[in-house]
């Protein structure tokens, strides 16, 4: 989905660019490898480094952007939403879940750590993250970081990301339609998303207005973020609880396309700021990993 200003942004680089910001920001963050905790410090940052391609903090940073504001602000929040993910990510990959045994091409936390250690590093993080989206209150405001945690809360627990897990695991046990498998990733995977476009935008000091346009901009590529995953894990591990396989792959890449034409579509006020996810919208309906 190539436009014009394609030709003048290189998102590569901008992605590149955040995510080295990120990093550096995530190391002031967390606990040092070795000191009287033993080898939990170790194993929290084994969990988030090296990351990917920290999508979703760096939506929270280009959100605050689109709103002219200085991204600096926007880092705890966006680091606290990174945490969330990288706690899932440890937990999901436990025996008890997933059961899988390498991330990113090195062994998995409890493989690396034991299930012990992996499991409370996991807490580490998810717990650590409400004390760095906290931190928003020195560069914003206290009324801002309280939203920012509300927002953070919402996404990661029973409404959201948690609460989607356990429909997702009943799904898999006893099946799903069509209007199940939205729910299910609106809180599994969507909640999380949206929730960093908020974030970043309510540091932006978003009008209400603005906001919900924004909101509405997460909650689609959300779902592209959902939709493309699944058509990309279906030539190597198809799942039956899967856009491709409840929609067909036809409908799945029309469903993509819509969401990501109307979620540019909401973006159009913001004009120039918001090139950049202009272009992260764009990236997810065409991405090849």
């Amino acid at each position: 989905m190539t436009t014009n200003s394609a030709l003048t942004f290189d998102l590569a680089a901008y992605l590149k660019d955040r995510a080295l910001e990120v990093d550096r920001a995530m190391e002031t963050f967390l606990p040092a490898e070795a000191d009287y905790m033993g080898n939990l410090g170790e194993a929290m940052r084994y969990g988030v480094f090296p990351g990917g391609k920290r999508f979703r903090p760096v939506l929270a940073l280009a959100a605050a952007e689109a709103l002219g504001a200085d991204r600096a602000l926007a880092m705890p929040a966006a680091c606290a939403f990174e945490l969330v993910h990288c706690f899932s990510l440890v937990h999901d990959d436990m025996p008890c879940m997933d059961n899988d045994v390498e991330r990113r091409g090195k062994p998995t936390c409890h493989v690396a750590f034991g299930e012990d250690v992996a499991l409370l590093a996991g807490d580490g993080l998810v717990i650590h993250a409400f004390e760095v989206a906290a931190a928003t209150a020195a560069l914003a405001g206290a009324e801002v970081a309280v939203r920012v945690v509300g927002e953070l809360a919402r996404a990661a627990g029973h409404p959201g990301m948690v609460g989607g897990q356990i429909l997702d695991m009943h799904a898999q046990r006893h099946g799903v339609d069509r209007a199940g498998l939205l729910a299910i990733h609106q809180a599994k995977t969507g909640a999380l998303i949206r929730g960093a476009v908020r974030a970043g935008a309510l540091v932006g000091r978003a009008s209400e207005a603005q906001l919900e346009a924004l909101t509405g901009f997460g909650e689609r590529v959300g779902l592209v973020f959902q939709i493309t995953d699944d058509i990309l894990d279906a030539g190597v591990d198809p799942d039956p609880i899967s856009f491709p396989a409840l929609f067909g792959m036809d409908k799945s890449r029309r469903m993509a396309l819509e969401a990501t034409e109307e979620a540019i579509d909401l973006l159009r006020p913001f004009g120039q700021s918001a090139q950049p996810l202009v272009h992260l919208a764009s990236y997810l309906l065409d991405r090849s990993v």
